[in-house]
């Protein structure tokens, strides 16, 4: 989720006042009804990369929903970030190991290339990179000294790819945003958003709460900017307004734009955060709960151009993940679907009718789809019953 620059607001957050019986900007589905399930598969939530060093040894030694640590291999994890390759696959960032800075010491951070299989109902790992910071451009100590990143060093939660093939992704620790080459090369020092500090930071005061960093990371149609989306509140900002902050890739700092996304409620999430046009993002937004206990699991339109005033994204509802239609039973589910997981992290445009959404298991913890089993990774694809109208160069990038 982290050298100081001068930023600027552009945008102020304003107080709406409610009028009784009205309802609230978010409630309305601006021409979207109930998107339908059209494919689903899972990867099983004990995959390994097979080979690598044993991890999970802060876990303890007994059963987490039935899977014993420490474990002989890397879990592939969750996933927390997706990008779309020209070839049918996707390179998937895994989440940081297992919930905490404390616990992932031996948790090695990676970009995961997995190959869905919508006709088996599989999910299959292809290959990936493991992220490294060879050449010294983490100012702070490493845990590992052959600069193998791990997930007591850096947080990532969302990633980009430029025109040039490297990566760009947000992390929580900083929060900072990191620029990888594209076989997983740190190269250039983190850079972190001026006058927002994570408890990880050492660098100031914290002023925002852990784990609350860079959620979400959408790239600029014409591959200028980044918008970076804070996760949590910055301390004094109102309750449930999140940071939007513009980054230009050109000159390696932030503008200085700012815009505020509002949730719809202090105690939620959001999930991911990706580009449909120049002023338009898909955003997940989501409750903390799972299972039978989760209420609140939506996928917004956010529009920058704030059409009422009121000094905030506006929302419109296009995907609502705990009522999916489910007509034909695509995967053995009931009719609605529901994606009810704690975390839901990945939101892809797939065509301007369809999204492709996966959920992070935070293995070997959540339990969302059978209670005292481990989730597996789950990659979905539905359609919305509306056209997106998103930028071409969105719907063709790769």
């Amino acid at each position: 989720m982290r050298k100081p620059l001068a930023v600027g607001l552009s945008v102020l957050a304003l107080t709406l006042v409610p009028v009784p019986g009205a309802a609230a900007p978010t409630d309305r589905l601006g021409g979207f009804g109930q998107a339908t399930l059209t494919r689903f598969a899972a990867l099983p939530a004990a995959t390994f990369v097979p080979g690598s060093d044993p991890s999970g040894a802060a876990l303890g030694a007994a059963p987490i929903n039935g899977i014993t640590p420490p474990f002989a291999d890397q879990p592939v994890q969750g996933f927390s970030g997706i990008l779309r390759n020209a070839d049918g696959t996707f390179d998937a960032v895994s989440d940081n190991g297992y919930g905490s800075k404390a616990n992932s010491a031996d948790f090695l951070l990676r970009i995961q290339r997995i190959a869905p299989d919508f006709g088996a109902g599989t999910v299959d790992v292809v290959g990936g990179i493991t992220l490294t910071d060879p050449n010294g451009k983490v100012p702070f100590p490493l845990i590992r000294p052959d600069r193998v990143l791990t997930g007591a060093d850096l947080d990532i939660e969302s990633i980009v790819r430029i025109a040039d093939g490297t990566y760009w992704i947000g992390d929580e620790f900083g929060p900072y945003l990191l620029h990888f080459d594209r076989t997983g090369r740190l190269l250039a020092p983190p850079v972190p958003l001026p006058g927002v500090f994570a408890p990880e930071n050492p660098a100031g005061t914290p002023n925002i709460r852990g784990s609350k960093g860079f959620e979400g990371l959408a790239l600029s149609p014409d591959g200028r900017f980044l918008n970076a989306l804070l996760e949590g509140t910055v301390d004094g900002d109102e309750p449930g307004s999140l940071r939007l902050n513009e980054f230009d890739l050109a000159d390696g700092r932030y503008t200085g734009r700012r815009w505020i996304y509002q949730l719809d409620n202090p105690g939620f999430a959001i999930g991911d955060a990706i580009a449909v046009d120049r002023d338009r993002l898909l955003v997940i937004e989501r409750d903390g709960e799972q299972g039978a206990a989760a209420f609140f699991k939506k996928i917004y339109l956010a529009d920058k151009r704030d059409r009422d005033h009121d000094g905030k994204l506006d929302k419109t509802l296009v995907a609502d993940l705990l009522n999916l239609a489910n007509p034909r039973h695509v995967g053995g589910f009931a009719d609605p679907f529901t994606f009810p997981f704690t975390t839901i992290e990945d939101v892809i445009i797939l065509d301007d009718r369809t999204l492709g959404v996966l959920n992070d298991n935070n293995f070997p913890f959540s339990s969302g789809r059978t209670p005292g089993l481990p989730d597996n990774d789950e990659f979905i694809n539905i359609r919305l019953t509306g056209d997106l109208h998103a930028d071409p160069r969105i719907l063709h990038r790769r």
